[in-house]
């Protein structure tokens, strides 16, 4: 600096400000030497602290200047000594190094005023949010705890603060330390955890860390931000739930069986273990459900899943599929016959009756069996598989107990086989390759025809003729008959209307009616039938099977009556191959019994089957039923029948199944069977 007029230029005023200002100690000491020895132009001195030893004492040939209580400038060193202009910069630029140190001080308190009150406004900030925030140190030792953790969870901060924050975690998760030592090596983290309110309730909560460090940015301790979730975890179990699990049962749903099934033979593989799959449907539910209601079809389910559970190891695994289908997952067998046991053990479980609102239910299953690792790698397989094994044991099941079948690859090829002939059925109606045959009836007295049974046959374009018997029960499970017996209903009265038009006599077309289509809508659909085709009823006869009488008899009864009405005659079909009661039969309104094949083929070698049918014969006659035998093939059996009572006979003795018009060609030439 220079001195113009007894005034300084303070050109280095900056430089001396930046040093007071930003140093501090033996920096701020040898900052202020070097700026008075260079102002001044004296090679030797400084800036001392009384501590110090100052050089000198303080003659001319040396400047000595106070600046604050402990410090001051000595400088020497200048040749020809000091004068007292230079006496006057001294002072000038002591008193200016003061003023910059006073200046310094009154910032540095207006600077801790505004941090204490930036505290002061944070610690109400924290006091007042909802969130709990915990401040811990290194060790987890509780530094401070706000009103928010208070009332998550109910410890004030006096009982809280101090205290490690290990006493806050639920007991599975007493791993505070690592935790800590994860945060500090990884930075923050986001996570959900449970934790212990002083109440002792356990509740989910969202925490959030973060570091607390000191001014050179090294950490120190651990903020934590607690939120409650248990609402949000709750709400997300229930969608779990719903998810995962059948509503009714309680059991593990399909998605989630496959699941588990699935990270079970991840397992397995390593373990080179064995696993078995039972894939189980119910005998008998759907008459149950549909006669006495869901209600109570609902409360069967969920004590037949009681039962299957209580019957497996705590390990295996039960599942409701859907409706009346169960799966059950057998983890590791030692044998994979052992599922064979556990499916007896299951059938036994089941026999026993079930007893529901007073009603007494007894119900079986038929269950199909795979094993792992033979029939499948994966729980789809798996269960497709024990499904196929699961038909084959319907179909070869017997009576209500049903049975169990294991899977093979047969029937694999069989069940390919069933679903190209059900989607072959599908196409069938779509290009009609239906058509209709007759067999005529016959009268014994008189050997005139007096009816036809209209049957069913199916022309493929790559097999040829497919036998009834290969397709009508896979037309039956997939529900295809409705549509089926639909067409054969409408197309045999659009030939009786031919036949009547043709001046023909009426006499009954017999259409066989299938169990799923015998519900109360038939009687007004066969209505609708005769109307549209301008027919009397005398025209048509229905044929249904005993089988239908074991379903709800009451309903049975009524829709019978309501059809009778219309004056169409009612056939019972296949009769004594059944279980129907005879106090049943006799309030049924049928006209006509028809003696099953089965008894006739035997006659009169058979003493069973001509036992059989006499006794038929001469309880229609006392019910004032006509009787009718099918499958009638030589003149012994038709001889034996006639002197038994029978009323009429159809079978290949007389006329194989023929066209249309061959009937018609019949009917016109009136002809007549000789017997």
């Amino acid at each position: 600096m220079t001195y113009r007029s007894g005034v300084y230029d303070l050109s280095l005023g900056a430089e001396l400000g930046e040093a007071i200002l930003c140093l501090q100690g033996d920096a701020l000491d040898a900052a202020l030497s070097s700026i008075a020895r260079n102002a001044l132009k004296s090679p030797e001195g400084g800036y001392f602290r009384h501590s110090d030893e100052a050089p000198g004492r303080g003659d001319d040939s040396q400047l000595i200047r106070s600046v604050l209580p402990n410090t001051c400038f000595v400088l020497s060193g200048k040749k020809g000594g000091y004068t007292e202009q230079d006496r006057a910069r001294l002072a000038v630029l002591a008193d200016l190094t003061v003023r910059l140190f006073a200046t310094k001080a009154e910032l540095g308190k207006r600077l801790n005023e505004s941090a204490q009150t930036q505290l002061q406004q944070q610690s109400q900030i924290l006091e007042q949010m909802q969130d709990s925030v915990i401040t811990m140190d290194l060790a987890g030792f509780i530094v401070s705890w706000n009103r928010g953790a208070e009332k998550l969870f109910g410890y004030s901060a006096g009982e809280a603060i101090g205290k490690n924050i290990l006493f806050l975690y639920e007991d599975e998760e007493l791993d505070g330390l690592k935790l800590f030592d994860m945060f500090l090596e990884q930075g923050g983290r986001e996570m959900e955890v449970r934790r212990r309110k002083k109440s002792g309730q356990i509740f989910w909560a969202s925490l959030t860390l973060s570091p607390l460090c000191d001014a050179q940015k090294e950490p120190i301790g651990i903020i934590g931000y607690l939120r409650d979730i248990t609402e949000r975890k709750q709400a997300e179990e229930r969608i779990n739930h719903l998810a995962y699990y059948d509503l009714l049962t309680g059991l593990p749903n399909r998605t989630l069986f496959k699941k588990l099934v699935d990270k079970a033979l991840v397992q397995f593989q390593r373990n080179s273990s064995l696993g078995s799959l039972l894939f189980i449907d119910l005998n008998r539910f759907k008459p149950i459900n549909d006669t006495l209601g869901h209600h109570i079809g609902d409360m069967l389910l969920k004590q037949v899943a009681e039962r299957l559970r209580s019957t497996l190891r705590e390990n295996d695994v039960v599942a409701r599929l859907g409706s009346d289908e169960f799966a059950i997952a057998l983890l590791d067998i030692n044998q994979h016959y052992h599922a064979g046991l556990v499916a007896q053990k299951l059938l036994s479980a089941l026999d026993e009756e079930f007893i529901i609102e007073g009603h007494e239910l007894r119900i079986g299953a038929s269950i199909g069996i795979s094993v792992y690792p033979q029939d499948g790698q994966d729980a789809d397989n798996l269960i497709r598989r024990a499904d196929i094994a699961m038909f084959k044991a319907k179909r070869s099941g017997e009576g209500i107990g049903g049975g169990y079948v294991f899977y093979n690859q047969e029937m694999n090829h069989t069940i390919a086989g069933r679903l190209h002939t059900e989607s072959a059925l599908r196409r069938a109606l779509e290009r009609k390759e239906f058509s209709l045959v007759y067999q005529p009836k016959i009268d014994i007295a008189s050997g005139r025809i007096i009816g036809a049974e209209a049957l069913l046959r199916w022309l493929h374009p790559e097999k040829g003729m497919i036998s009834p018997a290969d397709f009508i029960p896979i037309a039956e499970e997939t529900g295809l008959i409705l549509q089926i017996d639909a067409w054969v209903l409408e197309t045999a009265c659009a030939q009786a209307r031919k036949w009547r038009d043709l001046g023909q006599d009426a006499f009954r077309v017999a259409v066989n009616v299938s169990a799923k289509e015998f519900t109360a809508s038939l009687p007004e659909r066969v209505g609708e039938v005769l109307s549209r085709h301008n027919i009397g009823p005398q025209w048509l006869e229905l044929e249904i099977t005993e089988s239908m009488l074991m379903n709800s008899a009451q309903g049975v009864l009524g829709i019978m009556d309501e059809i009778t009405s219309l004056g169409v005659t009612l056939s019972l079909d296949d009769f004594g191959t059944g279980y129907s009661s005879l106090s049943y039969l006799k309030r049924f309104p049928i006209d006509t019994l028809k003696i099953d094949r089965s008894f006739i083929q035997g006659i009169p070698e058979d003493v069973n089957d001509c036992a059989i049918a006499s006794a038929i014969i001469s309880m229609a006659k006392q019910l004032k039923h006509k009787v009718i035998a099918e499958g009638v093939e030589n003149p012994e059996q038709l001889t034996f029948l006639k002197n038994a009572g029978c009323d009429e006979v159809q079978g290949f003795m007389f006329s194989h199944p023929v066209s249309a018009a061959k009937f018609e060609e019949m009917l016109v030439k009136d002809y007549r069977f000789a017997l």
